[in-house]
């Protein structure tokens, strides 16, 4: 086995209360790597067609990447996958913190769950001890006081715990799965298949160390990590964290207000990382080995509802999806809209977006105060947002409707509101505006997540010289600006997509790439491995994970027919820096052919082409595809 790989993934059914180890050789590793390949192998491999997300049918998986847990900054993010219960296809969420890294101390590269416990259960790995506890007494608690029951059951506060909240329990397809009580799974509605399981928590502990092929060579890269990051814009995450790009969206006119109906936004300065480096935060986090500490710690004693610092503090996401997208200016109520969150387990975006879709209605009056239970739902009502969103964590009231996400609530009132859903495949759109980066309105478009910023290409980053040098061996030969949707453009794309996945399958964090560049990640794989790996080989793996969940959801009815952006990103802005800015939709049509062309799938259906499978060395999918006469 490879060393810095276990080879080993651990498989739980909670039907028979059964475990076992199962080997995976290096073969498998080689291609499918870790985090979103092997989840999307193990999903079309093991899933019937067509299955209730919510049935013990489904299976839940907590999957490394390929350097997660070694000893250098980045390397502390894990994916957790399933049949999504939101968008009713791949499910799939990243996350930072401590528990992956905690899992391959362990002695394990991936936990699959299925099955489903009679009764709530909570699973405890030990090095090879693995046992499943009744969690009857922590069911329906909040996600701090479970954990610290946890931790004072297994007499050991070292334990790294895996969990859902009330809104999991209660299947909420906007619910996450909550590591460390602050870092969340948040996207697809993971918390949901967890909670349909009668799984509470998964808690971790390992004591076994993660040896990589060269720790010479790795402990070089990690020294000059940590010695460069400050010369970079990590210097900024460390101060301020991600919410220094509240001011950077503002000046850009792209900060998402009023449900996207805006993207400036007149509180901005009030809601920045710099104020809440000012005002509210008491210490800065960060995740397994990383020098950066971008991870906020805020507290607020005064008042009726303190904001705890066990709860860490509010993103960027959550600060416009609460802030600008709902118009509040009250850093404090967008904290404690985000300590809801958190303790009740559910994803900031979807939460933050739906509530900003409701104040949306209200405003136009389609929503009334019969409809909230009295609630004044309007624009700028702080009181009001923190009020749903415990109400929607508990499932209570209004709150159970807006539980389900914007769409299923629009499409539950009707009266014109699915109009106004900001979504993509039934999941909430991020806070990155694709009036002022085109290519990015592609990627959401086409994501088989439903609309994500993470596995996705950021326009404003390839607008100058430098910026593409590394792209010139894969086509990319010139600068391309924001508002451009052309081939080249596309070929970006179709570049930069799989190769953000491809980070997703190293279990690396973005941010690491403002100071590494892609030499070094290579030399960084194999350093961990031995690998004798290349560049190319590594946008392969992306292209080839980003594809098979591409296939899963053609097999479980998605089409082309999914690929599409809200209308509202083909109006344009009225005001601000970018006023004028839209997305034409002929252009929008023809700019996702051309992307599902140079991906290798068929221009018109975007289904992956025979070719495409052969040369991603997975012919074996085309048994999963809806075969057609133009194609095969």
């Amino acid at each position: 086995m490879v060393l810095g790989i276990n080879g080993k993934l651990l498989r739980v059914n909670l039907s028979d209360s059964s475990w076992r180890v199962e080997a995976i050789d290096d073969a498998f590793w080689r291609l499918y790597f870790g985090g979103w390949g092997l989840i999307a192998y193990y999903l079309l491999k093991e899933l019937p067609p067509g299955i209730d997300p919510l049935s013990p049918e489904n299976k839940l998986i907590f999957a490394n990447g390929l350097v997660t847990g070694a000893a250098v900054g980045g390397s502390g993010r894990h994916a957790v996958g399933a049949k999504s219960p939101l968008i009713g296809g791949f499910g799939e969420a990243d996350v930072g913190g401590f528990w992956g890294a905690e899992l391959a101390k362990a002695g394990y590269d991936a936990i699959l769950i299925e099955g489903k416990a009679a009764k709530p259960v909570y699973l405890v790995v030990h090095d090879d001890q693995v046992e499943i506890r009744p969690a009857e007494h922590l069911w329906g608690l909040l996600t701090a006081r479970t954990q610290a029951l946890i931790h004072e059951e297994l007499g050991d506060h070292r334990v790294r715990v895996a969990q859902i909240g009330p809104a999991g329990e209660r299947l909420s397809p906007i619910s996450a799965i909550m590591h460390d009580i602050n870092r969340a799974a948040a996207r697809t509605g993971l918390g949901a298949v967890m909670g349909s399981k009668n799984l509470k928590a998964i808690a971790v502990r390992g004591t076994q160390k993660v040896t990589p092929h060269n720790s010479k060579a790795l402990n070089e890269l990690a020294k000059w990590y940590a010695q460069h990051f400050p010369e970079t814009w990590a210097a900024d995450l460390r101060l301020n964290g991600t919410a220094s790009g509240v001011v950077h969206h503002q000046l850009s006119g792209g900060l998402p207000t009023r449900n996207f109906r805006q993207g400036i936004f007149e509180g901005y300065e009030a809601i920045s990382g710099e104020t809440m480096t000012e005002t509210i935060l008491k210490e800065r986090d960060t995740c397994f080995a990383c020098p950066v500490h971008c991870k906020r710690v805020v507290e607020v004693q005064e008042g009726e509802a303190p904001v705890e610092a066990i709860y860490g503090g509010p993103e960027y996401e959550t600060i416009a999806a609460f802030g600008s997208m709902c118009a509040v200016d009250d850093l404090t109520a967008i904290a404690r809209a985000n300590q809801l969150c958190n303790a009740y387990g559910m994803d900031t975006i979807s939460a933050g977006v739906t509530v900003a879709w409701a104040m949306d209605c209200f405003e136009r009056g389609l929503l009334t105060v019969e409809d909230t239970g009295g609630i004044e739902l309007r624009f700028g009502n702080a009181q009001a947002m923190v009020q749903v969103v415990e109400l929607m964590g508990k499932r209570e009231g209004f709150g159970f409707l807006l539980s389900q996400g914007s769409l299923r609530a629009a499409r539950a009132i009707g009266r014109g509101t699915e109009e106004l859903a900001v979504q993509v495949k039934g999941q909430e759109v991020p806070m990155h505006e694709p009036r002022i980066k085109y290519a990015l309105g592609i990627g959401y478009a086409v994501s088989p997540t439903g609309a994500d910023h993470n596995h996705n290409v950021h326009d404003t980053d390839y607008t100058t010289e430098e910026s593409i040098a590394p792209l010139r061996p894969f086509g990319i030969t010139r600068p391309l600006p924001i508002d451009d949707l052309s081939r080249d453009k596309m070929r970006l794309a179709a570049v930069e997509i799989p190769w953000s996945v491809t980070m997703n399958l190293m279990g690396f964090c973005g941010f690491i790439f403002f100071t590494f560049g892609r030499p070094q990640l290579v030399s960084l794989i194999q350093a961990v491995t031995g690998w004798d790996i290349t560049m190319e080989e590594l946008l392969r793996a992306g292209e080839r994970a980003y594809t098979l969940a591409r296939i899963f959801n053609l097999r479980e009815g998605l089409s082309a027919a999914d690929d599409r952006l809200p209308k509202i990103f083909h109006q344009p802005f009225e005001t601000g820096p970018s006023a004028g800015n839209y997305l034409p939709p002929d252009q929008v049509q023809e700019a996702i052919k051309t992307f599902y062309e140079l991906m290798g799938w068929d221009r018109e259906q975007g289904i992956p082409t025979k070719a495409c499978l052969e040369r991603l060395q997975i012919a074996w999918a085309v048994d999963h595809l809806p075969l057609t006469k133009n194609i095969f």
